[in-house]
Order: C-alpha cells, then sequence, then structure tokens
C-alpha cells in the first residue's frame, strides 16, 4: 500500500554511503524529499542523482533535506557519491524492507525498481509524492511543493 498525503514519515532506519545507521526520525524537524530510484551508474539514476546535486543549494535554502534511497551496496553508495561529488545521503535499502513501506512499485512490468519522490513537511507529513521514470520532474516539482511550506 502506497503512502498517501497526510501520512508521516515511516519509521526505518537504514546505512548511508559511509556505512552510518541513519534513522528516519533524524530527518524530523527539516522538509524532508526522499526520492528512490532503481540502481547506481545507471543514465537515468546517474542523471536524477546530478540534478539533485545541481540544485542542491535551492533545497538547502529552503531549508529542506535530499536523501537518496535504492536496493545498491554501502561501497556502490559510496563510489557513486565520490564519483558524482553527490553533496547529500544515499542509503542502502538491499532489502527493499523501506521501498515497500513506502509502497514504492516497479516500472516496466516489474522489471525496474521505481522512481518515487516523496517530499515531507518538517514534522514528518507527507505533503507531496511523485512516480515518473523522467527524472527531471521530480526536482522540478519537489522545489514547488518545498516553497508552498515557506
Amino acid at each position: 500500500m502506497s503512502l498517501a498525503i497526510g501520512d508521516t514519515l515511516p519509521k526505518f532506519t537504514l546505512t548511508n554511503q559511509n556505512g552510518t545507521l541513519i534513522s528516519s526520525a533524524s530527518f524530523l524537524g527539516a522538509p524532508l524529499v526522499l526520492y528512490f530510484y532503481p540502481k547506481n551508474f545507471t543514465p537515468g539514476c546517474t542523471k536524477e542523482a546530478c540534478s539533485f546535486r545541481d540544485q542542491f543549494e535551492d533545497f538547502t535554502d529552503l531549508g529542506a533535506n535530499v536523501v537518496g534511497v535504492s536496493g545498491d551496496s554501502e561501497a556502490s553508495h559510496q563510489k557513486f557519491a565520490t564519483r558524482h561529488r553527490l553533496p547529500f545521503t544515499l542509503l542502502s535499502d538491499q532489502k527493499g524492507k523501506v521501498k515497500r513501506a513506502f509502497g514504492v512499485k516497479s516500472t516496466l512490468l516489474g522489471f525496474l525498481p521505481g522512481r518515487e519522490t516523496f517530499v515531507f513537511d518538517k514534522s514528518g507529513v507527507l505533503v507531496y509524492t511523485f512516480q515518473s521514470l523522467n527524472v527531471q520532474p521530480h526536482i522540478e516539482k519537489s522545489l514547488r511543493q518545498l516553497k508552498k511550506l515557506m
């Protein structure tokens, strides 16, 4: 079951690209843009991550945290973040538990893990969600929603 507008941020703990355990509770107190993506180093996922990187200052100017989640390992996230100079957290959801908690669905007849973005307010309430294989609208629509929170 997918999260719906008004739902609260599910509780979870995952490791980031540095091997540090990160709890969803640590994101409370600031808006959160949490995006799920299929796989590190693929063309679309690289474009999406680099777009979030290139507009990262726009997100931080709005007080928001940006977090990417995929089923890749910590080591893969570390290489991906380093190679593309990503200034935000990448979380490793290798067992797909968090993806299922958020209700992220696979695409392309179930062959490709889903690409979906969730925007939470500073209290952890879901205010927007967007699903599309096209990466650029994820950044634009997230910023638009964050500006509405101001």
